[in-house]
């Protein structure tokens, strides 16, 4: 006996003309009274998080991903979090690498909550569920997590229906990301994490940049977002590159009209990271290896090159 059951009804009839109606799936009022006792449950016990969706700006089609992402809008909403005794996963190790940070969870949504405080007012990526690779925000840890799965059968259609997206996280590992939501606590991440570089001025540049606006090469085109200006110093610190400013350029202020020429600059020096070596390693190597010898090994010699 085969029953056929899309659209969804409240009940399912038998492919036998003579057999009464099954009552397979719940009634309509039925899941509706389950789908308001679903929600009223994490309005009680779930806590305010925010989703962040993911807008990709590079797909890579080989690897599936993209490196190039940005985070622009941050939704507030209620979800449950499934386990109350503290976070998933392995916590903390000490590997060859240093210490790493493996907390997880698994946050737990509304579907009828989810379409109202995030799908109607939003676009994702793959429309009418969170998506892989989203972020949530939990202000009260203030912890990051990236969403790696969402189980969408559990549990599996009470009443012929579901009710809920189940959210299997990892705390999120920051590469340089935009993350411009305009939730000041959370755009801090990017702040203090992202790759910053150090622009040295030439005296008798006018004006003063500004925090977070947006400056641009005149020869280079290159952007930046700015982190910190010392006009003492003349020292410009910035983050979100789109290139590699020229020496020297005219960079202009895209708010305060401020304008100055470059002196120096150096794209391995990352000032938001206190044990970042690139540098030290930069100049340390030169006493260590000459890089002006050809083949470090020894000579090979060669049947047409008798100076060798």
């Amino acid at each position: 006996m085969t029953y056929s059951n899309t659209p969804a009804q409240d009940y399912v009839q038998s492919d036998y003309s003579n057999a009464g109606r099954l009552k397979i799936n719940g009634s309509a009022q039925e899941q509706k009274f389950m789908e308001n006792l679903v929600v009223e449950s994490i309005e009680i016990y779930g806590q305010d998080i925010y989703y962040v969706p993911r807008t990709i700006v590079n797909r890579d089609n080989v690897f599936g991903e993209d490196s190039d992402g940005k985070f622009e809008s941050a939704k507030a909403i209620r979800a449950y979090v499934n386990n109350v005794e503290g976070w998933e996963g392995q916590g903390e190790l000490l590997t060859k690498f240093g210490i790493r940070i493996e907390d997880k969870t698994t946050f737990i949504f509304s579907r009828e909550k989810f379409k109202e405080k995030v799908d109607d007012s939003t676009v994702l990526n793959v429309e009418g569920r969170p998506n892989e690779g989203d972020l949530i925000w939990f202000p009260i840890t203030r912890h990051l997590f990236e969403i790696k799965f969402v189980e969408v059968e559990r549990p599996f259609y009470q009443l012929g229906k579901g009710y809920v997206w189940e959210c299997q996280c990892e705390l999120f590992e920051y590469s340089d990301e935009e993350i411009d939501t305009g939730l000041a606590e959370l755009d801090a991440v990017e702040t203090a994490f992202a790759n910053a570089i150090t622009v040295g001025l030439v005296a008798g540049g006018t004006g003063d940049f500004t925090v977070g606006e947006t400056v641009t090469g005149g020869s280079s085109n290159v952007t930046a977002e700015v982190k910190s200006w010392d006009s003492g110093t003349r020292t410009l610190i910035v983050i979100n590159r789109s290139g590699t400013f020229t020496v020297p350029e005219t960079i202009t202020g895209g708010s305060s009209g401020a304008s100055w020429t470059t002196a120096t600059y150096n794209t391995i020096d990352n000032k938001n990271i206190e044990y970042d070596q690139n540098n030290e390693f930069e100049t340390a190597d030169n006493d260590i290896i000459d890089f002006s010898e050809s083949n470090p090994f020894g000579t090979v010699g060669s049947s047409t090159d008798v100076s060798i």
